[in-house]
């Protein structure tokens, strides 16, 4: 098992940047994928991001070129970088993991964090 706990969210005009973060209960190299997900107002939840074992990321359309998602080993910790931020990208941020590949954010997810809200205005 893993708990996950998210921080980092808050209130930005359009164009800034925000670094959300999850701390892990265990070691985050020995989780086999971990992940952001997001879920909007009335609308469903959607993947951002994964990156796993070996450091191999996925990233949904829409943030490309904008999200980085990285780990600290060392933290037992895991960041998503979002810069040029855009209103749309108003959600509330869910951190996730599971133990099993292949990894990708179209994959399951067995553990997650509450959520952090972040609010993008324009």
């Amino acid at each position: 098992q893993v708990q996950l706990v998210e921080s980092g969210g808050g209130s930005v005009q359009a164009g800034g940047s925000l670094r959300l973060s999850c701390a892990a209960s265990r070691v985050v190299s020995s989780i086999a994928c971990m992940g952001w997900f997001r879920r909007a107002p009335g609308k469903d939840r959607e993947g951002v991001a994964s990156v796993d074992m070996s450091g191999r990321t996925t990233y949904a359309d829409a943030v490309k070129g904008r999200f980085t998602i990285s780990k600290d080993n060392a933290k037992n910790t895991l960041y998503l970088q979002m810069n040029s931020l855009k209103p749309e990208d108003t959600a509330t941020y869910y951190c996730a993991a599971d133990n099993s590949l292949p990894c990708a954010i179209w994959y399951y997810f067995g553990y997650w964090g509450q959520g952090t809200q972040v609010t993008v205005s324009s």
